[in-house]
């Protein structure tokens, strides 16, 4: 049978249209993975906690959508039903106090609910570690063990399959290599720089996942998957920077052990969030090496070989300047956002107490041309105003954890539903005309802006532009008050300098 097409030309089995669900769709995996198993075949159910999040993806017309909190037997049974092989694409990241007992309550849940619907193969994509006791591993490691066996033990046969650092246009690993060597040409970090690690391709990590998703028969095992390869991290970062063209990149490995200091150190050099930052740097403080190959007798190797790290990650930036990458990292962090938080759209009785500041401003240019500027804003392109004051606010949010400014935009020109724009993301767009953006800035309280455009009575294009803020508690009230000062020097100048840029670009 000739082999399906695939949108990263994987070579992949067939899937003869049996049925499989992903959990996590909306997460950085789960989206990247759904397409190849459409293209090999298969009958895809696609699951999350908030469905709306799937709506927005160019396959979301071709799979099954089920809304699913994991936590809830009813909802993942019925998600489960008629389906044969289930993709567990889900953690916590080291979210909350209790996400150890939470995830373990999740896997007995999952494990039980496959049993009843009669699903043939559960396959679980795991963490690479260097085995030992459980209390040896980091929380987060540990979780991800404790998950695995809880699986591993259960009715229904599960295949685990054990990954180190994912390297791919927007996964977190990738991320953190790419914004350290890109940002510091010397680079002092944590002890853990010199820890053997074997990297694995996105790319290799999906042919993985579709081909466990077609296998004849049912498998009970745990499997690492890797290149081959093995390296140490700092050599990931200077080899990074010479695939890039960089300068050569020094790397400083200091006798700082602590955990905590060391995802400080990645969240103030990195976009990645704090939330994030500390359970990986946590679990990057041992080696992650594949002890065999016993991968090959479930799931031969790809024909062309696995990716190297340097093909990794030459086909990661071409992604990135492309603008290609529809699924990033952060995704999986807005999958644990709740859907009942209040929003712009909100009347304005529904009880919140709510600050705006209103700019509207008519300027020459035609509508497309405003348009244009308004959807590129942010990123390279900078907010049209002093940018000095960005900064600033950027800085304060890295420090306190947030992402600051180092995020950009996924592409240069167009925006689409949950993209993120430095601290920002696309909470609503409407081409031509309206784009709100969410805050994701640390603050007391929620903020969006939202930038609209509308054609003029007498020609020309009338431009509005709105800043909400649902304050929290006192401090977030004491917040606004003090950031009003610098919204008087914010605003008006962005609204100004918006119209001035369509206007002379059009011209």
């Amino acid at each position: 049978m000739d082999t399906p097409a695939s949108p990263l030309r994987l070579s992949l089995a067939p899937g003869n249209g049996r049925r499989v669900l992903v959990t996590g769709a909306s997460g950085y995996i789960g989206g990247r993975l759904i397409p190849e198993l459409l293209a090999a075949g298969f009958t895809v159910r696609a699951s999350a906690r908030n469905i709306e999040r799937l709506h927005s993806r160019a396959w979301s017309g071709q799979v099954e959508l089920a809304e699913a909190d994991l936590q809830s037997p009813e909802q993942v049974r019925a998600a489960m039903d008629g389906v044969h092989t289930m993709l567990y694409l889900v953690h916590s990241m080291g979210q909350g106090d209790d996400f150890i007992s939470r995830e373990q309550q999740i896997a007995r849940t999952v494990a039980a609910a496959a049993a009843e619907a009669g699903v043939a193969q559960i396959v679980y994509l795991g963490g690479l570690h260097p085995g030992g006791e459980l209390d040896s591993l980091s929380d987060h490691m540990r979780s991800r063990e404790q998950v695995g066996r809880i699986l591993l033990a259960a009715a229904v046969p599960a295949l685990v399959l054990r990954a180190g650092v994912v390297i791919g246009s927007g996964s977190v690993s990738f991320e953190m290599i790419r914004h350290l060597a890109d940002l510091l040409p010397v680079m002092p970090g944590p002890r853990w720089l010199n820890n053997r690690i074997e990297p694995i391709a996105i790319r290799d990590v999906l042919y993985y996942l579709a081909h466990a998703s077609a296998l004849p028969e049912p498998v009970n095992d745990d499997v690492g998957i890797g290149s081959g390869q093995v390296l140490r991290f700092r050599d990931m970062l200077t080899a990074y920077g010479q695939v890039a063209g960089l300068p050569r990149r020094r790397v400083l490995a200091l006798p700082v052990p602590a955990p905590r200091l060391s995802g400080f150190w990645i969240t103030m050099t990195t976009p990645i969030p704090r939330g994030i930052a500390m359970p990986l740097a946590a679990s990057m403080a041992q080696d992650a090496v594949t002890t065999d190959h016993r991968i090959a007798e479930i799931i031969p190797d790809p024909p062309d070989g696995l990716t190297s790290y340097r093909q990794a990650c030459r086909r990661a930036i071409q992604r990135q300047l492309a603008g290609q990458v529809t699924v990033t990292w952060d995704h999986d962090v807005q999958a644990e956002a709740d859907p009942a938080d209040p929003l712009p759209s909100d009347p304005q009785w529904a009880g919140h107490t709510v600050f705006t500041d209103v700019r509207q401003r008519h300027g020459a240019a035609a509508p497309e041309a405003v348009w244009q500027v308004v959807e590129g804003i942010g990123g390279e392109n900078g907010w049209y105003s002093p940018a000095i004051l960005w900064r600033v606010r950027g800085l304060l949010d890295r420090a306190s954890g947030g992402h600051g400014l180092g995020r950009g935009r996924r592409d240069p020109h167009h925006l689409q539903v949950d993209d993120h724009v430095d601290f920002w993301r696309v909470e609503s767009i409407t081409p031509g005309r309206s784009l709100t953006l969410r805050s994701e800035m640390r603050a007391a309280g929620r903020a969006w802006l939202q930038l609209t455009v509308r054609p003029g009575a007498d020609g020309g294009t009338d431009y509005r532009q709105r800043a909400i803020y649902f304050p929290r508690g006192l401090l977030g009230r004491l917040y606004w008050g003090v950031l009003v000062p610098f919204h008087a020097l914010i605003f008006p100048t962005m609204a100004r300098n918006i119209l001035r840029a369509a206007q002379r670009d059009g011209a």
